[in-house]
């Protein structure tokens, strides 16, 4: 009897093995894979990468849009918090990191580090202290479900440290990087991109060169000596595709109806230094089309005061006395490609360390090569208006007295100069790069009602 019960015991056990083993073949959806190439991964970070800090809420922080049918939040500086979205990003690129060292596939696991600083650096200007040390580990072998705050130093030192390991890995590849929609992949465009972002963040720190342990000044100054950067018209950006899922992410979008409007603090900066970029960026007034001003009449386009209550903007609008958005950015499928970082933006940052003393170049040609190939970028994605903008437009451009290095007195006149036109080319590009570099230099100003101040985060 008993080596019955002992035989009955037996199959009890191995049916109820065998029943769990079912049950979580059954538990596994297969339509949601626990793990994958790198490669698939890597589509997918790129393209929502190069989107994620857009859209237009940062122009009405910049003060290049304004609203007529509500108060705006972001035009008047009232916001009250952010959003810690870009961790659900980051998530996706901790798969991939995880994914390319299980197959020893050295190129992902360097632009997962690119990936990491990007979002990091913005989460931190943002936020300040952030969870970074410990962030992302909630599926480790040893999971942290709360992680600690760094603080914002320790936070810049990890993200430079990434992005030099990022490019001693690439250094060391010779391969193609499958599933790169950016460089088709290319090793070394990654590296020219993870060095401009390095500069970039290096010159975000400019106020902290006195910290001896930060070293921007010299870690500055080796990569632009010894590193590859951008060569003239070369930029990290994500072209987009008339198909379905591959459009211009403001394509055919309902925000750009009867109530947005033209900043007039930036429509005026472009028009003070006849800036041709203005006829691309804007319409006309309804006014200025009615009495048959060409396109290039400056004094046909006109904005709203982002510092007046929005309903005086509704009424200059319904006079036919502001300009609107131009219609490229909600009809073209494709417009203009999204540029996380490029040659144009590389060389006024630059221009900036020139003058700074960091490193010894040639300031306003390092200047000058940043404008052109900003009016470049437009002249070779807006085929209609390309003629504003050619080479000839830019140089024409680069003689006005408001744009012509010579004429700038000074290291702080010259500063602003390349700051201002660096915030030129954030029109519907950068996010909200322009918002804190006003935050670190001041320049350009930005009108807003009395008594507000810019927030800090």
């Amino acid at each position: 009897m008993k080596k019955i019960f002992n035989i009955c015991l037996m199959v009890v056990c191995l049916f109820t093995v065998s029943c769990k083993k079912d049950l979580e073949a059954l538990n596994k959806d297969p339509n949601r894979p626990q793990e994958t190439h790198p490669q698939l991964l890597l589509t997918k970070i790129e393209w929502t990468a190069f989107q994620e800090f857009g859209g237009t809420g940062p122009l009405y922080a910049n003060k290049m849009l304004v609203q007529s049918d509500g108060e705006n939040l972001e035009q008047y500086y009232k916001w009250n918090r952010s959003s810690f979205d870009p961790f659900n990003n980051l998530r996706i690129v901790t798969k991939m990191d995880q994914e390319a060292t299980k197959l020893d596939l050295k190129a992902y696991t360097a632009l997962a580090k690119f990936f990491r600083a990007y979002y990091f650096y913005n989460l931190t200007l943002t936020f300040g202290d952030i969870p970074y040390s410990e962030a992302l580990k909630g599926e480790s072998a040893n999971p942290i479900f709360t992680p600690a705050y760094d603080t914002q130093k320790a936070v810049f030192k990890g993200i430079l440290t990434e992005l030099n390991e990022a490019n001693t890995i690439l250094k060391g590849q010779n391969t193609i990087i499958v599933g790169d929609i950016i460089f088709g992949g290319s090793v070394q465009n990654w590296r020219k991109a993870v060095n401009a972002l390095r500069l970039k963040i290096l010159l975000t720190l400019s106020k902290k060169t006195g910290e001896t342990d930060l070293d921007i000044v010299n870690q500055f100054a080796t990569i632009y000596a010894s590193e590859p950067l951008f060569a003239k018209d070369e930029s990290a950006r994500l072209v987009f595709l008339n198909q379905q899922n591959n459009r211009y992410p403001e394509f055919n979008s309902s925000s750009f109806g009867s109530g947005m409007y033209m900043d007039m603090t930036f429509v005026e900066r472009l028009k003070e230094r006849e800036d041709p970029r203005l006829f691309l960026f804007c319409t006309q007034t309804r006014l200025g089309k009615e009495a048959g001003k060409p396109i290039s009449d400056f004094s046909s386009y006109e904005g709203g005061d982002p510092a007046a209550p929005y309903a005086e903007t509704n009424v200059k609008a319904v006079a036919g006395r502001v300009s609107k958005v131009h219609e490229r950015y909600y009809a073209d499928p494709v417009n203009e490609p999204r540029v996380l970082i490029g040659y144009a933006e590389q060389q006024l940052i630059l221009a900036e360390a020139a003058v700074k003393g960091w490193i010894t170049a040639d300031a306003k040609n390092l200047y000058e090569s940043g404008v052109k190939a900003n009016f470049k970028f437009y002249e070779n994605n807006v085929a209609s208006l390309s003629a504003y903008v050619n080479e000839t437009a830019a140089t024409n451009y680069l003689g006005k007295p408001l744009n012509n290095f010579d004429q700038a007195i000074g290291n702080e006149q010259k500063i602003e100069l390349m700051t201002t036109q660096k915030y030129l080319q954030t029109y519907f590009q950068n996010g909200w790069s322009a918002f804190f570099t006003n935050l670190r230099t001041g320049y350009p100003s930005f009108r807003r009602p009395a008594g507000v101040s810019i927030p800090f985060r």
